[in-house]
């Protein structure tokens, strides 16, 4: 699908009223715990994304062995298949904790499947779901990677 026509079918698409935003002031980055949370549909050996698929994926801190299996065609899976940090740096806050900038990686990164028409089982569902496991785990600080 040429970019006119993706644009032009984007721009068609609805957005849900989702009410007024809630607000939490964060802690400084050097004392939060941290989390990514990404649309790169990335999975866990075994556990294929489908078309239209809402659900999400949970990784614990260490996994790496994860794979990338969005389902979008346009998705340029070069990049991350070569470093999985373009989308998910787990890594790179691993590192960021060792220097003292974030006080350290939450226990659990999440994935969600970013090829979706239909966002409104995310919105009451999966993304709630995520949401309360990211707090239950002491998260206070997500880094939002969308692909």
């Amino acid at each position: 699908m040429a970019d006119e026509q993706i644009r032009a079918m984007v721009t068609r698409l609805g957005m849900p009223d989702v009410g007024a935003p809630a607000f939490v002031r964060a802690p400084a980055l050097n004392e939060a715990r941290v989390a990514i949370v990404t649309t790169a549909g990335l999975a866990h050996r075994g556990e294929p994304w489908r078309s239209d698929d809402s659900s999400f994926r949970a990784f614990d801190r260490d996994e790496r062995d994860l794979l990338v299996g969005h389902v979008s065609t346009n998705f340029d899976r070069v990049g991350i298949s070569a470093d999985l940090n373009v989308a998910y740096p787990v890594d790179r806050l691993e590192e960021l904790a060792a220097e003292g900038r974030i006080a350290e990686l939450g226990p659990r990164n999440y994935s969600f499947m970013g090829a979706l028409g239909d966002l409104s089982t995310v919105l009451v569902d999966s993304g709630p779901a995520v949401a309360r496991r990211l707090l239950d785990d002491g998260v206070q600080v997500v880094l939002l990677t969308p692909v």
